[in-house]
């Protein structure tokens, strides 16, 4: 089924237009840790004046409260995937709003395809040599604990960006001010959902970060 941009007014602010479009849909970040679905996700929602959610919070405040290292090490990463799963699918009846994802969760079909049935996905994508800048001093990344772990963040890349280019929206995440990402986020979003006309040049860094992944839906 084909998503029509909907027209609009020029007098309208972009964000007002990306609330008018999006109706009942989320806008869920997907991308590896340290990629920073948390922060700009965040900053995102403000800017659209939207609640904001993290998928891991709500996982951990379904486990009791438990944080996802002990629910890796309790569990197991298969039990802590199925939950994740339900979490999001449950998340995604509670739109509109913005949805930061755990790095692994659009690896599953399921919630690929319930993401795309009830959501924009926008995926945040970053090197290894900024991810590991990132999380390299953090202890709360159980896929991390590994005797290589820069190893680990290249193999995983290798494995996910091919399924993370699956989603509506890419924006590089690089080491610039949280707030340009977000602008480069909300021009994507506008131009996606509103059929706005794209302002940045040929050749402009920008213009990659706003490149549609896939036909309009």
């Amino acid at each position: 089924m084909t998503e029509t941009p909907q027209p609009t007014d020029a007098r309208t602010s972009p964000e007002a237009a990306i609330l008018a479009a999006l109706g009942t849909r989320l806008i869920v970040l997907v991308g590896m840790m340290g990629a920073g679905k948390s922060t700009v996700g965040r900053r995102l929602a403000a800017r659209l004046k939207l609640p904001f959610v993290d998928a891991d919070t709500e996982i951990e405040a379904a486990h009791g409260g438990m944080t996802i290292p002990e629910i890796f090490e309790a569990h197991g990463e298969a039990h802590f995937r199925d939950g994740e799963a339900r979490v999001i699918a449950r998340l995604l009846d509670g739109g509109p709003g913005v949805l930061a994802t755990g790095g692994g969760s659009f690896m599953r079909e399921e919630t690929r395809r319930r993401i795309q049935d009830k959501a924009i996905s926008l995926w945040l994508k970053a090197d290894a040599d900024v991810i590991m800048r990132r999380v390299r001093r953090r202890a709360d990344r159980p896929l991390l604990q590994t005797a290589d772990p820069t190893g680990t963040v290249t193999r995983l890349l290798t494995e996910r960006d091919p399924v993370y280019q699956r989603a509506d929206l890419t924006i590089w995440s690089r080491d610039v001010s949280h707030d340009k990402i977000v602008e480069e986020c909300i021009e994507a979003l506008h131009q996606r959902l509103c059929g706005a006309p794209d302002a940045t040049a040929p050749g402009d860094p920008a213009a990659v970060n706003a490149q549609v992944m896939g036909a309009l839906r």
